[in-house]
């Protein structure tokens, strides 16, 4: 049985037993508003040491400002989370970021995600916020994700997420 529930800074080293390896078939390019698919068949490992270490200290260090982590757990296990930024974002300051959202490979398409991103959803409308942003990576199965929860490429792209991530595509979802 899955539970989920907030996570506090101090789990953020529970994030290593997510497994977030998956085999690509398709990306996705955002061409002037417009998702085009294109073929790019490879495996995508899980994290190596470096960007595990990486991850922890953003996940740490965005609850720490005030975000908010929630995990799904199978008994003591993480097997999926999602943190929401702390930061407000867009010109009427009313976004804020899904930041960080991950199921393990054995367990995703069980609704885990979906569940997550309820827990996300209502957390931002008890902040004021009336769009979540997201700026996901590019494959198919990420951005189907966020599309079939409702996300929907903005031209308001955040400016500085996109010069961290210029090929992710940037969603926003309505509250």
């Amino acid at each position: 049985m899955i539970i989920i529930r907030e996570m506090d800074a101090q789990e953020g080293k529970k994030i290593s037993e997510i497994d977030r390896s998956e085999f690509i078939h398709h990306i996705y390019v955002d061409k002037q508003g417009e998702l085009q698919k294109i073929d790019n068949p490879h495996e995508c490992p899980t994290w190596d040491g470096e960007s595990m270490e990486y991850l922890i200290k953003r996940f740490t260090a965005e609850l720490e400002q005030g975000g908010k982590g929630f995990g799904a757990f199978d008994g003591e296990r993480l097997v999926g989370f999602g943190v929401l930024g702390h930061r407000e974002r867009g010109l009427l300051k009313d976004h804020l970021q899904v930041d960080l959202m991950y199921v393990s490979r054995n367990y995703r398409r069980q609704g885990i995600g979906t569940l997550l991103m309820k827990e996300l959803s209502e957390e931002a409308r008890d902040r004021g916020a009336s769009y979540l942003y997201i700026s996901s990576t590019e494959t198919e199965s990420a951005v189907s994700f966020y599309t079939s929860n409702g996300g929907l490429l903005t031209e308001d792209k955040d400016p500085d997420l996109f010069e961290l991530e210029p090929k992710d595509i940037h969603m926003v979802i309505k509250l």
